[in-house]
């Protein structure tokens, strides 16, 4: 990636997720700012865990 054309380009979204919810800061003391505020990601693999958390909440949805 080179540079970005549009504002809102798609890999901005994957890299505010990164950022806020993979991405350990060492200004946090080793943790993420979401786990900073209390939100906790459980699994191995945090990018699978957050797709599934994702895909299983648009089924609550749909269901409503």
């Amino acid at each position: 990636m080179r540079g970005l054309q549009r504002k809102d380009a798609a890999i901005l979204k994957g890299m505010q997720i990164l950022h806020n919810y993979i991405r350990l800061h060492e200004g946090l003391d080793g943790m993420t700012p979401s786990e900073a505020c209390g939100i906790k990601i459980k699994g191995d693999n945090r990018w699978i865990t957050l797709i599934q958390n994702a895909s299983q909440s648009q089924k609550v949805k749909a269901g409503n």
